[in-house]
């Protein structure tokens, strides 16, 4: 299998897995031991947790503290429901983990558009009243980087808190400036599943989402996982060493690619975008017929959370496109362990497929 869906998941570092294994404990082990424990074997773990959080808010602003959650959605819905703001503002193209939960939270939600090359307005009127605006880094269906420093300055400026999902950015882009509150997921930056963050910077206040403990500094109760979090940490810790090199690798095979599908339209900026995210169209294609065709391609339609719904993207029909196009379209993801000739492969077997069904390519 050629595996092209970064966006969806990306593959555990071996370094993150055996940064993992002693914490998973056994019989003849002490790493199964709670971290919340006052004993020698729970000291330990607990130390391991904050090693690990070390690293993880390297990737993130000075000034301010990583609340550990289950993932990304959690994180977001915690700082969405948490902050008490009554009056959101989100953009068009944010993820269903954000669009969802500010639509049940705020049913006068305002949805911030986006022109036709995916991007947010800076100058986009943010209504007076709103409490918190969200607006995420990079977009997981096209790619797009957003002006999120401009736009918590605006919001900044009519007292909202500004909330950025950079689940997509984090480990490869700089961390986004003035956000107030900060999602990340580790799977993303090739850690495990089932493991992220909120960062909240000093002097914001939130509430929790769950009651019954006083972990994670009583925001978050639960047992916390030192294996989830170490894997976590060294993923982390490996995104702020390698970056420049993972970005370099990445723009070598964005180039590759583009060149193997000149005929593709892009979807998104061609300039405001991460390279890693490759969203093309073709007209007249079954994007869902490539799918089936290119078994051995792991690719998508849009995005996997969305997988199965039978719905034309959000994201692209916020661009301009028709059900139809958005239709046609395929989201080719590539990171650090793709390699260019599996890339070659791949771009012949999706213009096979598509030639398959008489289009030219």
């Amino acid at each position: 299998m050629i595996y092209l869906d970064y966006q969806a998941t990306t593959p555990l570092a071996p370094e993150a897995r055996a940064a993992m294994l002693p914490w998973l404990g056994g019989p003849d082990s002490e790493g199964f031991a709670n971290p919340h424990s006052p004993n020698r074997a729970g000291r330990a773990a607990a130390a391991a947790i904050e090693v690990a959080r070390g690293h993880v808010a390297a990737l993130l602003p000075p000034g301010g503290r990583v609340i550990f959650t289950s993932g990304a959605t959690e994180a977001l819905n915690m700082a969405l429901r948490g902050t008490g703001a009554a009056r959101l503002a989100v953009s068009a193209i944010e993820h269903a983990a954000v669009l969802d939960t500010a639509r049940a939270h705020d049913p006068a939600l305002t949805i911030l558009p986006v022109d036709g090359e995916g991007l947010v307005d800076p100058d986009v009127p943010l209504p007076p009243g709103t409490g918190l605006v969200a607006v995420m880094q990079v977009n997981n269906e096209i790619g797009t980087v957003q002006p999120v420093a401009t736009i918590a300055e605006r919001a900044h400026a009519i007292g909202a808190l500004m909330l950025c999902d950079a689940v997509q950015g984090a480990g490869k882009l700089a961390a986004p400036d003035g956000a107030d509150l900060i999602a990340v997921s580790a799977h993303k930056l090739y850690g495990p599943k089932g493991i992220g963050a909120l960062w909240v910077r000093d002097g914001v206040a939130i509430d929790p989402l769950f009651h019954g403990g006083g972990q994670e500094g009583g925001l978050r109760p639960g047992t916390l996982s030192p294996a989830l979090i170490a894997g976590f940490g060294e993923a982390a810790r490996l995104c702020t060493t390698l970056w420049k090199s993972d970005a370099a690798h990445v723009d070598t095979l964005w180039k590759k690619a583009r060149a193997g599908l000149a005929r593709w339209h892009l979807n998104g900026s061609a300039s405001a975008r991460w390279h890693g995210n490759l969203n093309v169209r073709l007209d007249g294609l079954d994007a869902a017929r490539v799918l089936s065709e290119c078994r051995t391609v792991a690719i998508s339609a849009g995005s996997a959370c969305a997988s199965g719904s039978g719905r034309p993207s959000h994201v692209l029909r916020a661009l301009g496109l028709s059900d139809r196009d958005a239709k046609t379209a395929l989201r080719i993801g590539f990171g650090r362990y793709t390699g260019e000739e599996e890339l070659d492969e791949a771009i012949a077997a999706i213009s096979a497929a598509a030639r398959a069904q008489g289009l030219s390519v």
